[in-house]
């Protein structure tokens, strides 16, 4: 059974290169709001080559709507310092350049005919949505 899905609304600040912080300035003069996600994904024991299969489609699709995967980490016990909601086990950082952008990458229609993949394989995820400061 897939849960729903939780978003909690957070401020981030976030250091970055020169580059980073030129291409930030250039986005602001047009007036983009860059959203940030953090998901937490907690998958079903077993199901981790079904939710391989889903992430080798989805992932890619970030690119297509000016969005782009900033880390993905698979966190094992040892990086673990204190646990109180659970492991999850990946954990991504992903940047829009707007709200619309991320809503267009959700219906996304290739995106949308494998989602019985994520079905199968996500017990949860809980997903932290945020501005740069």
């Amino acid at each position: 059974m897939f849960n729903a899905l939780f978003i909690l609304e957070a401020d981030f600040r976030w250091l970055t290169s020169n580059q980073a912080v030129n291409d930030r300035k250039k986005r602001t003069l047009k007036n983009i709001k860059m959203i940030f996600l953090t998901q937490l994904i907690y998958i079903i024991e077993g199901k981790e080559a079904i939710f391989h299969q889903f992430e080798d489609i989805a992932i890619p699709a970030i690119l297509k709507y000016n969005g782009r995967l900033l880390i993905r980490v698979r966190p094992d016990r040892h990086s673990i310092i204190e646990d109180n909601i659970g492991s999850p086990y990946e954990i991504h950082l992903v940047e829009f350049d707007s709200e619309q952008d991320f809503l267009n990458f959700q219906h996304d229609e290739d995106r949308k005919k494998f989602l019985h993949l994520k079905e199968q394989s996500v017990k949860s995820v809980l997903l932290i949505k945020g501005t740069q400061l």
